[in-house]
């Protein structure tokens, strides 16, 4: 007997085109479980993978190619800095939120330079992170609130030796590039910064691959910390409460 086919009208292929796609990976089941559990509340939001370890990340995120991945720093096989190195790397269409705890403080700065494009709390509240997988999945960063402050710390204690470096990255933007970087820095979506400079989202695309170019970033957190560096923002955290 042939299999039914499944419907093709317009309604769910726009369904399937708005659906976020999210792998996890944590070596802890019950961390797993309850990720999984608050996320799939959401009606836009599909988890696709989930991986006990950074190899297996690795692996299911190559056959997956999932929009958003939620991955563990501690975890056996791979630490999950390496299997966000190698994601970037062979995924790049992924946004990486690296998941820790409140201890975790030298990871952040790894984290960073690995290309991560958020950082959650595994305390943090469920709003937090289903603001923060949209978030990350229509373009913005996402930094936890308790994290940013953290981040933030951390730069201040060496920012005088680095703002006049971060000024001068910034001195080779446009006045336009400049006021995407500020809303990018400010943890506004690609959509977020048409609507408020009157531009279509893929020149802002444009805008912002440039910007990434031209200062030497991987990415939109790297991008709002050298903002912040350079004096353009007040916070970079400003995208851990995204709604």
């Amino acid at each position: 007997m042939p299999l039914p086919r499944p419907r093709t009208d317009s309604s769910t292929r726009i369904e399937a085109e708005t659906m976020i796609r999210v792998m996890l990976a944590d070596d802890e089941p019950m961390i797993r479980a309850g990720v999984r559990a608050i996320l799939t509340t959401e009606p836009d939001i599909d988890i696709v993978a989930e991986a006990s370890d950074g190899r297996e990340a690795i692996d299911l995120a190559q056959r997956h190619t999932p929009d958003v991945a939620l991955i563990d720093i501690r975890m056996p096989r791979l630490d999950g800095l390496a299997a966000t190195l190698e994601i970037r790397r062979t995924v790049p269409a992924a946004a990486i939120i690296i998941l820790t705890t409140f201890g975790e403080d030298e990871y952040i700065s790894r984290a960073i330079e690995s290309g991560a494009n958020g950082f959650l709390l595994k305390s943090g509240g469920p709003h937090e992170l289903i603001a923060g997988v949209r978030g990350v999945a229509e373009g913005a960063a996402c930094l936890s609130p308790k994290i940013a402050q953290r981040v933030l710390s951390q730069l201040s204690d060496g920012r005088m030796s680095r703002t006049s470096v971060a000024r001068s990255r910034v001195e080779s933007l446009t006045p336009r590039e400049l006021d995407v970087l500020k809303l990018l820095g400010a943890g506004a979506s690609n959509a977020e910064i048409g609507r408020a400079l009157f531009l279509v989202e893929g020149t802002v695309k444009t805008h912002v691959s440039t910007i990434f170019l031209r200062l030497g970033v991987k990415n939109r957190v790297q991008a709002a910390i050298l903002a912040y560096e350079a004096g353009l923002i007040d916070d970079p955290g400003q995208t851990g409460d995204r709604a």
